[in-house]
């Protein structure tokens, strides 16, 4: 038996659609939301979406707070919601889906491992 080619693989496939989605709506954001620097998705092998999430990264708290204040979270949303439909993946509310950090916040309490601090934004959401 051969390997899975992962090129043909439709998992494989539809992760290559959102990564591209989801860089398309991040160099957007970068244009319109200051402070956002990047974001980041995690899910299961095959994208279900009760399992998709993503993370949108600003430098600071203060730039992170600004954007929400000014109705820039439901920017965000819109982007990642975009993002899952070309990609043909299926979700709810968008809203559902992400979540915002900043670089500050992985610096003060995880020394600046995102690794570590996405883990335990995995064990709370």
């Amino acid at each position: 038996m051969s390997p899975l080619n992962r090129n043909t693989d439709p998992s494989s496939q539809a992760e290559k659609r959102l990564i591209s989605s989801l860089t398309h709506a991040c160099e957007a954001a970068k244009l319109e939301i200051p402070g956002f620097l990047w974001l980041t998705h995690e899910g299961d092998r095959n994208l279900s979406p009760g399992n998709l999430h993503v993370v949108w990264v600003f430098d600071t708290q203060a730039s992170l707070a600004q954007a929400l204040e000014t109705g820039q979270g439901k920017r965000m949303y819109e982007l990642t919601a975009q993002a899952f439909t070309e990609a043909a993946i299926a979700v709810g509310a968008a809203e559902a889906h992400v979540s915002f950090d900043t670089e500050e916040a992985c610096q003060r309490h995880n020394g600046g491992n995102w690794q570590a601090r996405l883990s335990m934004l995995r064990l709370n959401h």
